[in-house]
């Protein structure tokens, strides 16, 4: 990836909109200046001056990279590349380094700041008390419409994130028997990512089961995981491999037991919609409303319109849902090179669901998919 063309094309559309900003650690920063995440935690791992920790940069001098002695040391960070990285130590203060960066960028009075969208809000207080006159603004916003657009290096990424879950999954589906729980599958899948190169699970693992003696619950883990997967019952898969900071996003529908025709209809319908939202994914023609209309009206007209519960898809990258998104009122312009979920999902509380998920290029004669396998409704019986 080139980081130092995206550093200075950040900073030209950064003139103008802001004296200053800060990245910290992020897919942002990722983007912008190749700076590693690691596996993240549930609860938060701090370390004493960590709120500075991240990109300081202006539209006209050379970035610096804030980073607290457990970052760079424990983290690996202090032996990145083309960058110049200040390590604050631990028993150094970091409101002095920050004066530092406030002389050094000769930050003028009542300055405009740019900050990321996950900056702390001790940052910003701490900042502020430096600074009192200074007004804060996204970073994020002025740096989506670089990050919207994928080069062909981040799809040919993409691709490969694919090949590794699309790998995993079917390693998955020579273990699915009878009489599996959710967490059996949940915890092989996510093996499975590991074990065929990605770093872990770009987002937790899900399943969204159901049938007529299998409600579908939402947002309880710690019970849906403990249920036995008793026939008749569709297993609705999402989950997604890492490469490279990239994320995939990823959904397959599996059967155990003998599925009914409702249950067949229910598929077919999901894949012929997935089929008219990738075709509707035209850059230079259509919106991203209006993909999301091309694939809801097939499932509107085959009865299951309520069914559909969620917007067609998301942008993907870096992070996992990224800006824009494919539904009703976001009216962004298609582009080549966008990359998007065509996730299309008919989810019924007490009978049988299906879902399908693949990330898929703009492309001007409709979107090209990055993932191909497993299109036939997959019976375990």
């Amino acid at each position: 990836m080139d980081y130092g063309n995206r550093l200075e094309a950040f900073q030209k559309h950064l003139a103008g909109k802001a004296d200053l900003a800060f990245f910290p650690l992020s897919a942002d920063l990722q983007y912008l200046a190749g700076v590693p995440r690691d596996i993240p935690n549930f609860g938060a791992v701090i370390h004493p001056g960590d709120w500075l920790e991240g990109a300081w940069l202006s539209p006209d001098k050379e970035p610096i990279l804030a980073l607290s002695r457990m970052s760079a040391e424990l983290g690996g960070l202090a032996n990145l590349k083309g960058v110049d990285i200040r390590v604050l130590s631990d028993f150094a203060d970091p409101r002095e380094m920050v004066k530092g960066f406030i002389k050094e960028f000769s930050l003028p009075e009542h300055a405009k700041v740019a900050i990321g969208r996950e900056t702390s809000g001790e940052m910003v207080s701490e900042f502020n008390a430096l600074a009192p006159g200074v007004s804060f603004v996204s970073a994020s916003d002025i740096l989506q419409p670089l990050r919207a657009i994928k080069t062909e290096e981040e799809i040919a990424v993409m691709r490969k994130a694919g090949e590794i879950t699309e790998k995993a999954f079917g390693e998955v589906i020579k273990k699915l028997e009878l009489g599996m729980t959710e967490l059996d599958i949940v915890s092989e899948v996510d093996y499975q990512l590991r074990k065929h190169g990605s770093l872990g699970p770009s987002f937790t693992t899900s399943l969204y089961n159901s049938g007529p003696n299998h409600p579908l619950l939402f947002g309880d883990r710690l019970n849906t995981w403990k249920r036995v997967l008793t026939p008749p019952v569709s297993i609705l898969f999402d989950f997604g491999a890492i490469l490279d900071g990239y994320c995939y996003d990823y959904g397959r529908t599996v059967f155990f037991g003998e599925p009914n025709k409702e249950a067949k209809e229910v598929y077919r319908l999901i894949m012929a919609s997935q089929a008219a939202g990738i075709a509707a994914l035209q850059a230079g023609k259509n919106t991203t409303s209006q993909a999301d209309e091309a694939a809801r009206a097939v499932i509107v007209e085959g009865g299951y319109g309520p069914e559909f519960r969620h917007r067609l898809g998301h942008a993907i990258g870096l992070d996992v849902h990224e800006r824009p998104f494919l539904m009703a009122g976001d009216e962004t312009p298609l582009k080549e090179g966008m990359l998007f979920t065509i996730e299309p999902s008919i989810t019924q509380l007490n009978s049988f669901s299906a879902r399908v998920e693949d990330v898929v290029v703009a492309r001007p004669n409709g979107g090209e998919k990055l993932t191909n396998g497993f299109q036939e409704l997959i019976v375990i019986d």
